[in-house]
């Protein structure tokens, strides 16, 4: 079972065997199915011509996905070879009959998909037991199904479930070809299992694990060694030694993270936008409604916000978390929902959340860092959405560098004087009401943050956890940058601060980080923006250490000393 594969390349020529084929199909064959409905047939497929037609439409549709993909994405997936349709000496289509039995069948009349699932557990036992007989098999998933079902003839009733290349190959790989590809990272087996209530994770005959304490524990300094070999080498590349000014001091952050030099260039990236709501907002800190937050969530999933607009220019993937938003969303491509509650309660009365809702949501954060980075992305970059954020920002820089109120209380959304005062007087008097302990980075997150900071600090922790650059955006992500290092503060060394904030705020908490930010625009959108717009500098940096050849290897005369 480890050592089945899903095989693109290096199929053989040679015929497969009738008698090994049949072994093939009837441990297919005997696969469990709802009411023993047996609802597979398998067509078996070695007609040239028939499977240049199924391979011309499969290529068409190829195209026509990786046009969809973020150019950092489609670069990728045009490297990776997907299907093997003519290279295999025969193609298998299974196919599902989801009436085989009549009106009775057991099982399918409360779940009527069950036919389609017992399908699958037929190519299940297929795919083994062809790796048993030393047979690779490749799944091809582009193409329109139903158009695949007609250039094959199926009759209209049949769904077509599995499209399968058969053949021998040379030899097995040891890793998924996707993930050898750098397309995708296996998740450890600890992260998919859960005990008696999803969430609590761990192995059988473990105790379930604390996904932030084991988070945490996983963060360690950045590789000095490699941070050493990348000074060193720029120091021989054909330039002045230090004319890269902070690109140097970036390409050297980049070689601790990775733990190598050069490392690899941060590509492709992802920018997660953490949304919620704020209880705050009933203070009157900002001239905007509440329902903007949900509208905005809606503008970005459909495209139009400016974080849309840069990514689509970086070829960047943008993905909105709804880890607290007040009002309903529709599920939409690109849209997590993770609420955990339907915003915050107002910090000015009261705690923002519980300690379970904040450790919740440092952990939607977590999770999120993980599946983006197994899903194949090497930069994570921050975004965040919330009327009233600016609020809770501010009260949370506030608690964890000691500034007061007024030093680092901004004007969020452009609110004028009046309004200004008052925010900050509501973000000196939660303060005072809650006392949070910045040594209690969960405790200061419950009292004053917003559900998108703690998310966004497990996002933080996370990337630093998995040896990926984090670049940071603006003053909520600063705030949540705290949060995340006063949780473990080895994982600064991991997080690159995109850009300056107009925010008053922002400039406290990144001299509180040791950060120097690469860009400084004047921007106070957030989003992700400003991070973004930072994102070349950050890739050019180790772009720079793999490419430009060094004063030996070019035959260029260095200085005399």
């Amino acid at each position: 079972m480890h050592s089945r594969r899903d095989v693109r390349s290096g199929f053989r020529r040679d015929p497969v065997d009738d008698a090994v084929l049949a072994r093939v199909l009837e441990a297919a064959h005997a696969a469990p199915s709802v009411g023993f409905s047996q609802p597979w047939d398998f067509l078996v497929l070695r007609d040239r011509a028939v499977r240049e037609r199924v391979h011309a439409h499969v290529a068409a549709a190829r195209e026509a996905y990786a046009a969809s993909l973020p150019a950092a994405r489609a670069a990728a997936f045009r490297d990776v070879k997907v299907e093997a349709i003519l290279d295999a000496p025969l193609n298998i289509a299974v196919t599902c009959d989801p009436t085989r039995g009549g009106r009775h069948v057991l099982g399918r009349h409360t779940q009527p998909r069950t036919a389609q699932y017992s399908v699958v557990g037929a190519v299940q036992n297929l795919w083994l037991a062809a790796r048993a007989e030393g047979l690779g098999v490749g799944w091809v998933s582009f193409g329109d199904e139903r158009a695949l079902a007609a250039l094959l003839g199926l009759p209209p009733h049949l769904d077509l479930v599995a499209y399968l290349c058969v053949g021998h190959v040379d030899a097995f790989p040891d890793e998924p070809e996707l993930a050898t590809a750098g397309w995708a990272r296996r998740r450890p087996l600890r992260w998919a299992v859960h005990h008696d209530t999803y969430g609590r994770r761990g192995l059988p005959g473990e105790e379930p694990m604390d996904l932030l304490a084991e988070t945490v524990a996983a963060i360690g300094p950045a590789d000095a060694a490699a941070r050493t070999a990348a000074a060193e080498r720029l120091d021989r590349m054909t330039k002045p030694r230090g004319a890269l000014g902070k690109v140097e001091d970036l390409a050297v952050t980049l070689a601790g993270i990775a733990g190598t030099c050069p490392p690899p260039v941060p590509e492709p990236a992802a920018v997660a936008v953490f949304a919620a709501d704020h209880g705050v907002h009933a203070q009157g800190v900002t001239p905007w409604p509440q329902e903007v937050t949900a509208q905005m969530v809606a503008n970005f999933l459909a495209g139009g916000a400016v974080v849309n607009a840069f990514a689509r220019r970086l070829g960047v993937e943008v993905c909105v978390v709804d880890v607290g938003v007040a009002a309903p969303l529709d599920p939409a491509p690109g849209l997590l929902p993770r609420r955990i509650a339907d915003g915050t309660a107002d910090l000015a009365t009261g705690p923002a959340l519980t300690r379970e809702q904040a450790r919740a949501a440092v952990e939607v954060g977590i999770e999120t860092a993980r599946d983006l980075v197994t899903a194949g992305n090497r930069c994570l970059v921050t975004g965040d959405m919330g009327i009233a954020n600016t609020t809770a920002a501010a009260a949370l820089i506030s608690a964890f560098t000691g500034a007061e109120p007024g030093e680092v209380t901004g004007r969020g959304t452009g609110v004028d004087d009046a309004t200004l005062a008052h925010k900050t007087a509501v973000v000196a008097a939660a303060l005072a009401r809650h006392r949070p302990d910045p040594a209690d980075p969960l405790g200061v997150l419950a009292a004053v943050g917003g559900l998108e900071h703690a998310a966004l600090a497990g996002f933080a922790l996370a990337g630093a956890a998995l040896r990926v650059p984090v670049l940071l955006d603006g003053v909520n992500a600063g705030a949540a940058a705290l949060a995340a290092a006063a949780f473990a503060p080895d994982a600064r060394a991991y997080w690159v601060a995109g850009h300056r904030s107009a925010e008053p705020g922002h400039t406290r908490a990144l001299a509180h980080l040791h950060l120097d930010p690469l860009l400084d625009l004047g921007m106070r959108l957030g989003e992700g923006t400003g991070a973004l717009l930072a994102l070349p500098v950050l890739q050019s940096a180790a772009q720079a250490l793999q490419d430009v050849a060094t004063f030996d290897a070019a035959g260029v005369t260095d200085k005399t000393s």
